[in-house]
């Protein structure tokens, strides 16, 4: 498309949570993209251009510096699960619309809102929203997420009144992560989601009005590293004046908790940002220094440098090791690993660790836990 939506359905999260974030980072010059966008990018080139030919429709498959195995198995699981999902639509739904790709405008309900969903299936009775993510860092959950809710309130604006579309189907695949998430909800329930929840935050955060809320949400914000907010919030905890925690309240701990992630993350983006500042702008910080950090020594041709140590009589120069886990199963194929090494293969009980509620995985008994502790 060329232009940038000031309230992107990708960030609305951010925007819908802090209304004034999306004003504020105008302030702030673009970025040049990082590579993990970038790499995203090409996956999703190629995921079209696989679907696309699988489709019987006319595609040019694209090149780029990130074409890998890796990317090149992901895109087909992801590709095949894709085709799965158009065949349970086909079982319901004689010729079920299939649009890769497409551009959706949710201006209805977001000023000069418009997004692209990669893959949109129209049955009958439900449509289907599929969302290709190819970052390996969080699993992405479907459940109330606006990216994709968005996409679905675009997406009736096309088809909403040609077919009885009575509930939305939202499927996330993140195939690095062999992760897929489902969630489903009634045309009714998202309009009115739409009418009573996005409308009025959307239209705050146009004016770069309402109150400036931090979370999770903040890691991708330009502002994120001179929000005041974002700060106050985390000074916070300097009120507790580093106590040990056997002096502080259950309350308070559970606050340092809820906090503790967030406030890693807020000081390594401080400091990046005062680095960056001394390197490119050469900003002074009153107490620090540039200096050339540790590095380690490093063969200048390995080559040479073997040839060498065998002229002067060294053999035993080389280390063997069997390659990981990963990169044997995607050597062999899944199938084939499964037949020849399968049995040799176990998934070790994971360390117990504490995490919030909200997180997915099932809980550990106290006892059980206990003793795991115990025994490391």
């Amino acid at each position: 498309m060329g232009r940038h939506a000031l309230l992107s359905a990708s960030s609305s999260r951010r925007w819908l949570n802090c209304t004034p974030s999306a004003r504020l980072e105008q302030q702030f010059p673009e970025d040049g993209g990082s590579i993990y966008a970038e790499e995203g990018t090409a996956a999703h080139a190629l995921a079209e251009h696989k679907l696309k030919r699988l489709l019987k429709k006319r595609s040019r498959r694209p090149v780029s510096v990130y074409d890998c195995d890796e990317m090149e198995d992901c895109m087909d699981e992801y590709v095949s699960f894709a085709m799965e999902q158009i065949e349970k639509a086909k079982q319901s739904c004689k010729d079920p619309v299939i649009l890769i790709e497409q551009h959706l405008d949710f201006s209805r309900y977001v000023p000069e809102g418009f997004g692209t969903g990669d893959l949109v299936i129209v049955a009958d009775g439900t449509l289907f929203i599929i969302d290709l993510k190819y970052g390996k860092g969080i699993a992405v959950e479907a459940e109330e997420n606006p990216q994709m809710m968005l996409y679905a309130l675009g997406a009736l604006e096309l088809f909403d009144a040609i077919y009885d579309i009575e509930r939305v189907s939202l499927i996330i695949h993140q195939p690095r992560l062999e992760s897929v998430s489902t969630w489903e909800i009634t045309v009714d329930g998202l309009r009115k989601w739409a009418e009573e929840y996005l409308i009025p935050r959307a239209a705050l955060a146009n004016k770069g009005q309402g109150e400036f809320v931090c979370g999770s949400w903040c890691r991708f914000c330009k502002a994120r590293n001179q929000c005041r907010v974002r700060a106050e919030s985390f000074l916070e905890l300097a009120k507790m004046e580093f106590c040990q925690p056997a002096l502080l309240s259950d309350e308070e701990i559970a606050e340092v908790l809820k906090k503790a992630d967030e406030l890693a993350k807020w000081a390594a983006d401080i400091y990046a940002y005062a680095q960056d500042e001394a390197i490119t702008h050469g900003k002074h910080w009153n107490g620090f220094k540039l200096v050339e950090g540790r590095s380690n020594r490093k063969y200048s041709s390995d080559e040479e440098a073997a040839e060498a140590a065998k002229a002067a009589g060294y053999t035993d120069i080389y280390k063997q090791a069997l390659i990981g886990i990963t990169e044997m199963e995607k050597l062999m194929g899944k199938k084939k690993f499964v037949q020849i090494l399968g049995k040799f293969v176990y998934k070790p009980q994971g360390k117990i660790t504490l995490v919030p509620e909200s997180d997915k995985r099932q809980p550990v008994e106290t006892a059980d836990a206990e003793a795991d502790f115990k025994e490391e």
